[in-house]
């Protein structure tokens, strides 16, 4: 191939391919000074390599519960049904730990456009409170579809409370637009997120500290 010819094909993968920029736009829900001190971490944990054909979001929500509390729910890879809609079982592996590289088999209740998921443990630090999963297989329509959460703790004139991130990016199906892609995979991760809210809240308000919590 001459010299020529390379930096042509060189030159169309870097059309096809960009880079999330959810640092730059602030998430609905969240303060000017809550994303000023997220920046860094958005930055670190929710770019993403986006190809054509895929699309990717960011949504936050802000929890009344101490970090520690959000993250004991968030990091149980083998129980997302704890906050997580529209799932009716996950199986796990006889022996399972939550550690990268395991994966889940969830089955989805009906009415919705998937009966089966398989996915993928990718990242779980519990120093840094992150955590995030890849769908490897399954009946759905969610092809690629990759997420990141984190969960970061706010101290304030001695109130606490707790922000959660959650990004993906995924393959736009064919025959569906870009936006109604966005759209449907928004509305499922915020509905997930409102139930995360409110199984934690719970938590935190049967807990010792419910004074403090915001």
């Amino acid at each position: 191939m001459e010299k020529g010819d390379t930096s042509m094909a060189e030159e169309q993968q870097k059309t096809e391919e960009t880079f999330s920029a959810h640092h730059l736009t602030i998430p609905q829900g969240l303060t000017q000074n809550e994303f000023d001190e997220l920046k860094e971490s958005i930055t670190e944990f929710h770019t993403y390599r986006v190809n054509t054909g895929q699309c990717k979001s960011l949504l936050a929500r802000r929890v009344h519960a101490p970090l520690d509390s959000v993250w004991s729910v968030v990091r149980c890879f083998d129980k997302p049904q704890t906050y997580k809609h529209f799932i009716k079982s996950c199986a796990v592996e006889e022996g399972f730990n939550v550690t990268a590289g395991r994966t889940r088999d969830v089955n989805v209740i009906s009415g919705l456009p998937a009966a089966t998921s398989t996915e993928r443990l990718d990242i779980l630090d519990d120093d840094r409170h992150v955590t995030g999963f890849t769908i490897i297989g399954g009946e759905h329509r969610l092809r690629n579809y990759r997420s990141v959460t984190t969960v970061h703790g706010f101290e304030r004139e001695g109130k606490i409370w707790s922000v959660v991130l959650e990004s993906y990016v995924v393959d736009v199906p064919e025959g569906n637009t870009e936006g109604d892609t966005r759209l449907f995979a928004d509305t499922v991760v915020k509905l997930n997120l409102q139930k995360l809210a409110a199984v934690t809240e719970g938590l935190a308000r049967e807990g010792d500290g419910r004074s403090q919590v915001m």
